[in-house]
């Protein structure tokens, strides 16, 4: 970071925490040797040690996200991104001078020399990236985590797999079943009271998988109908490798769904609002249920399978 003489608290109040490139644990080596021959590591080492120590120069000193072309700079040489420069009034954050339209082709030219880790290393990628591609890369990279599926609150824990499964069982209570097939009751006092039905979510564990069923009641249109559907906990790549079917019926009727689960990349809302799933309307759910249409009652049973 480029050392600030004055107004810290100026830049403090700019500054709105967006998501940051985190550093690796050890500022001054970059731990690539693993993943590496002997004489790459040789080769390595040194670039690394000087990319590991310029890199900071790359951080906006408001947003503190590293810096992309346009880069610009005062008449002191202090820079700051693109993104940034409007919010600053046209005054340097650093010295307060006024902003021209300077590039500082200098450290632009010095990014593209660079290649640095993926910010996704502690998940488990090794991979080394040019500066530019970098951004790019973690925006598909398979290490990358994944949000909290469950959306009954906005839940705004990460992580991989593993963990989100321990999550939505201690933090969200989420039931947890093993085996292929299900057998999901839904009871609802007041059907009539969509934006109240909260939806809800179980995981099932088979084929070393993991995944979520979803019940939901939404409008369509200006028909209230309730959704069922299945999520992957893990990328689309591997969710087209299974598919699943849902049956829902009452009174001698029956109305089956099979499809491929989503990826948990994709959120529950995407989905819904795709109506990848099985759609009832509230009338057949009210029927379905049986009794005086008072209360909806009824069970949505399913199978997981692989491909082969």
């Amino acid at each position: 970071m480029l050392p600030m003489a004055s107004g810290n608290s100026y830049i403090d109040d700019l500054r709105n925490k967006p998501e940051v490139i985190d550093p690796p644990q050890n500022k001054d080596m970059l731990d690539v040797g693993e993943h590496v021959s002997d004489t790459a590591q040789s080769a390595l080492k040194p670039n690394v040690t000087v990319t590991s120590s310029v890199r900071d120069l790359l951080d906006c000193p408001v947003c503190l996200n590293s810096m992309y072309p346009p880069i610009y700079q005062c008449s002191n040489g202090h820079t700051l991104c693109s993104s940034c420069k409007p919010k600053v009034h046209n005054r340097c954050p650093t010295c307060r001078q006024d902003l021209g339209n300077i590039r500082c082709l200098a450290l632009e030219k010095v990014a593209a020399s660079l290649e640095l880790p993926c910010k996704y290393q502690n998940f488990g990628c090794i991979g080394i990236y040019p500066y530019y591609s970098k951004l790019k890369h973690e925006s598909q990279c398979a290490f990358r985590p994944y949000n909290c599926p469950y959306a009954g609150s906005e839940c705004s824990a990460v992580g991989d797999i593993p963990f989100l499964v321990n999550h939505l069982k201690d933090d969200h209570k989420v039931d947890m079943h093993n085996g292929t097939t299900f057998n999901h009751r839904y009871v609802k006092s007041n059907p009539h009271e969509v934006e109240n039905a909260t939806w809800m979510l179980t995981v099932f564990s088979c084929f070393g998988q993991y995944f979520c069923l979803h019940f939901e009641a939404f409008q369509l249109g200006m028909a209230p109908v309730y959704i069922a559907f299945l999520r992957f906990m893990g990328d689309d790549s591997e969710a087209k490798n299974y598919s699943y079917s849902l049956e829902v019926g009452g009174n001698g009727r029956k109305m089956t769904w099979q499809g491929v689960p989503r990826s948990i990349r994709d959120s529950h809302r995407k989905v819904r609002d795709s109506f990848d799933g099985l759609i009832i309307q509230r009338n057949m759910a009210l029927f379905f249920s049986g009794g005086d249409r008072k209360e909806l009652k009824f069970r949505v049973t399913g199978r997981i399978w692989k491909e082969q």
